[in-house]
Formats: structure tokens, sequence, C-alpha cells
């Protein structure tokens, strides 16, 4: 089943993006997954919480593939330099059968 990681982000400084932004695409795909969402400007449709600077939605073809990219070694070396100028709060959901 397919599953979906989603993402809000508040971000503090810039300072990591362009190494960031520049390798996160290839090692999704390598994998298994590929973004649906990835951008900012998100408007509120309902409730009263904060808006993230971004959002996104990475879908890979199961929850296997998307707990190995989150827990792979580089993925976590890169979530270390997205920490050093940002929050996220993250989930992994089952899409629709």
């Amino acid at each position: 089943m397919t599953a979906f990681i989603v993402g809000r982000m508040m971000i503090h400084s810039r300072d990591w993006m362009d190494e960031y932004f520049s390798r996160i695409p290839d090692l999704v795909a390598r994998h298994g997954g590929a973004f649906r969402v990835r951008g900012g400007d998100p408007v509120a449709l309902e409730g009263d919480g904060p808006l993230p600077d971004a959002a996104f939605i990475i879908e890979f073809p199961d929850r296997a593939q998307a707990q190995a990219f989150w827990a792979s070694d580089e993925f976590q070396a890169l979530a270390v330099l997205r920490r050093s100028g940002s929050t996220l709060e993250a989930i992994l959901v089952d899409g629709v059968a």
C-alpha cells in the first residue's frame, strides 16, 4: 500500500537550504519516493494553529520504503543540516487502498 510522509516546516534561517534542497530530491528518488507537494505559501482553510513556512508530501510505494528513507544514514545527515535552521513536524500515513 502506498505511504506518504507529510511535513510542515518552520524556517528560522536559510543558511542550510541550498545544500539540503540540492541533495534531497535525488535521495528521495533513490528510495523509491517522489515529491507530490513541495513548497511554500500555505493558506489556512480551517483551524487556528500557526501556518508553516513550507509543506511537503512525499509518496513511497509502501511504509517500509518510507521508513527506510527516513532512517537512512544519508537522510539523517541531511536532517541534522535541516535542523540547524528549521523546525519540522512530519508524519507517516498510508494511502487509500
